[in-house]
């Protein structure tokens, strides 16, 4: 033996070693590389493993054989131990293979939804986020720009079928440079990483994109561009055309050619469109915002008539702004119509021309059945856009089909993962159909993006309100005062303090509401006044309940004039009723705002009306057709409209003191101990 270590070390057997398992191991990194960039099939890259085994068998025999000058080439001793190692080596390496292959025929025999592969594995090569460009203008108003750009280049990348993009509402958050890649691509569950940024000098653009695999940060495609303003129009198409070959994901006929439509050959008409597109994008559209974004559609219009996705995007503001009741007028709905007339005229089968007319089915003609026809043909000419899936989500809630919806919701969540407005859709689903547990995870997976949003943490209160836990409720709704900017999650405190028999509290919240708020629309101002004048009302200060629904009748009254059908008005108008202790007439309004809405044309809020009545019911006396009412709201998918934001517990039943009357009657006793549906 001491012999044999003599000759490993003259023959620098030990160096050879580590030399070879060092080149071995920088040649592995490189093929990994090339191998990942050029989809090399696994079993590819095993035989290379294999092969860099023996040869590391091989180096040593090698080694030994030619040693030193002048040394003894080889012993029967040593060759007997030369051949027990490559026997050992050979069957190690035999074994190997063969359960190897037997893993992979294993693998492919076993259905899909019973594998369990590392997240990994999951996620697409051919995925990609692009993240926001980089303003690198001196004038930080050009941050329009950049923002515009970065949508558009998203845009055309979603018409593109072979390749999963993360939509924009996702990557907003992250910066435009950050280090961390690879925690990025694996929170969106993304493969690439796109990275920009725009300079923007008088009509001078430089426009920089790469593509960068996350895993090792490596760049596989990068390009500068610099155009005058006049020539930007196809920057973007270029970009994703590059993005997809970099990808080697191939395009459709269809999708060269939307790839290569010019929206516009006028550059100020374009300029104003992207300021448009910059107000509407933001996250959460504020009145003010949207209004500015009409502004900014109708420049592009006027600058060029034939600016077919100006007109698309007018329509569908309008129609936003329509919906939100912030203006019903006749006039506003015949702008909606003539701006999506006009974008059918010029460009009838694209994509946005579809979405316009979608959301003018949706939002204004309320017709959920054109409008889901419609979206369902754009997400096939939109593969990558989770915005069609969403609008697809909210039509089944108001078809009552909530477990579509769900679906829908799940799979817009795959390309838009971080996108809280779809996580909080997504949770008040499972809400209306009062499966809390899931509902509380996606409000939690909203608070991991934004952990101290009063809204969503407001909203969170309201499950718990829902399942009878005050106690956890108000340690969530603590924050929330008279000065909180949403009135949903304002709201949501008064219920609690209603819950909680504090009604003095909840009187002066919305005294002190009224009094320091800025609202954004008088119908908002109105809406509150009207829950002062109830709760008021309720607290048996009828003298101050009055004079405040009278109040509120005088903000409200305009928008009822202009908006006679509107059943949410009608609901407002019978609490303003109630509070003056007009029976009749708060029972003519409910009734008549479930005739506006009822439940067999929208699932999602016709019930609440139902809800409303029962409630008006309760306090003049009505109680067996209130629990007549309460008794098939408890199995029934919903959300209410006003009183607490969700459908009806027996949780709420037992501790809201709207129902104290009922208390003594058996039938509601049953109610409120019945299981949650």
């Amino acid at each position: 033996m001491n012999g044999f270590l003599q000759r490993l070390k003259q023959r620098k057997l030990v160096q050879w070693a580590i030399a070879y398992v060092a080149a071995a191991f920088a040649l592995l990194q490189g093929i990994d590389i090339v191998a990942q960039q050029f989809g090399w099939p696994e079993g590819v890259r095993r035989g290379i493993t294999l092969a860099l085994v023996v040869g590391f068998v091989l180096t040593l025999v090698l080694a030994w054989y030619h040693g030193e000058r002048g040394a003894q080439r080889v012993s029967g001793t040593e060759l007997l131990i030369i051949g027990i190692v490559l026997a050992l080596g050979g069957g190690f390496l035999w074994r190997f293979a063969a359960a190897s292959r037997k893993r992979d025929n294993k693998a492919a025999t076993v259905p899909n939804e019973s594998r369990l592969p590392e997240p990994a594995a999951l996620i697409s090569e051919k995925s990609i986020a692009v993240l926001p460009f980089e303003n690198r203008s001196r004038d930080p108003d050009n941050a329009y720009f950049a923002d515009g750009i970065h949508d558009e280049i998203l845009t055309r990348l979603s018409n593109i079928a072979g390749i999963k993009v993360i939509s924009r509402t996702s990557t907003l958050q992250y910066q435009s440079k950050p280090a961390n890649l690879r925690e990025i691509a694996k929170q969106l569950g993304v493969a690439n990483i796109v990275e920009g940024s725009v300079q923007k000098v008088a009509d001078q653009v430089r426009v920089n994109v790469q593509l960068i695999y996350a895993q090792t940060d490596l760049h596989l495609w990068a390009e500068t561009y610099d155009r005058k303003l006049t020539d930007i129009f196809g920057v973007e198409s270029e970009i994703a055309k590059r993005i997809a070959e970099s990808l080697e994901a191939k395009l459709t006929g269809r999708e060269e050619q939307g790839l290569a439509v010019k929206p516009t050959s006028n550059s100020e008409a374009y300029d104003a469109y992207l300021r448009g597109l910059a107000f509407e994008s933001r996250t959460s559209s504020s009145a003010d915002d949207l209004a500015k974004a009409t502004g900014f559609y109708e420049r592009a219009v006027q600058l060029d008539p034939a600016f077919a996705l100006a007109w698309a995007r007018l329509s569908r503001v309008n129609a936003e702004t329509y919906f939100d009741g912030l203006d019903t007028t006749p006039a506003r709905r015949a702008a909606t119509e003539r701006a999506l007339n006009t974008a059918q005229r010029l460009q009838p089968t694209s994509p946005e021309t579809l979405l316009a007319l979608g959301y003018y089915e949706y939002r204004v003609l309320e017709d959920y059945g054109l409008a889901k026809a419609t979206f369902e043909r754009a997400s096939q000419m939109l593969p990558g856009s989770s915005e069609t899936l969403g609008a697809l989500a909210l039509i089944a809630r108001r078809q009552g089909h909530w477990d579509q919806s769900i679906a829908y919701f799940e799979r817009a969540l795959v390309l838009d993962p971080r996108n809280l407005q779809l996580l909080m859709r997504a949770a008040e689903t499972y809400d209306i159909v009062r499966q809390f547990p899931a509902a509380l995870k996606l409000y939690d997976r909203a608070l991991d993006i934004t952990p101290n949003d009063p809204d969503v943490i407001a909203t969170k209160a309201c499950v718990y309100q829902a399942q009878g836990d005050l106690q956890e409720a108000a340690k969530l709704l603590a924050g929330i005062n008279e000065k909180t900017s949403n009135d949903s999650s304002v709201g949501i405190k008064i219920n609690q303090l209603r819950l909680e028999r504090r009604n003095t509290e909840a009187i002066r919240l919305l005294q002190a509401r009224l009094a320091q708020f800025y609202f954004d629309s008088e119908f908002y101002k109105g809406v509150t006044q009207v829950n002062l004048a109830f709760a008021q009302y309720l607290f048996g200060d009828r003298a101050d309940a009055k004079i405040t629904a009278e109040q509120a009748r005088i903000t409200v009254d305009p928008f009822g004039r202009n908006q006679p059908d509107n059943a949410y008005l009608a609901r407002l108008l019978s609490l303003a009723d109630v509070a003056v202790g007009d029976k009749d007439s708060a029972l003519k309004e409910a009734e008549r705002a479930i005739m506006l809405e009822p439940r067999a044309q929208d699932a999602i809020s016709g019930p609440g009306f139902e809800e409303n009545l029962a409630l008006i019911q309760t306090i003049f006396g009505e109680n067996s057709r209130a629990i007549q009412t309460l008794t098939q709201l408890l199995q029934t998918p919903y959300i209410e409209s006003g009183i607490y934001g969700m459908p009806i517990t027996p949780a709420l039943l037992r501790l809201d003191p709207l129902w104290d009357p009922l208390r003594s009657d058996p039938a509601f006793q049953k109610l409120c101990q019945e299981k949650q549906p």
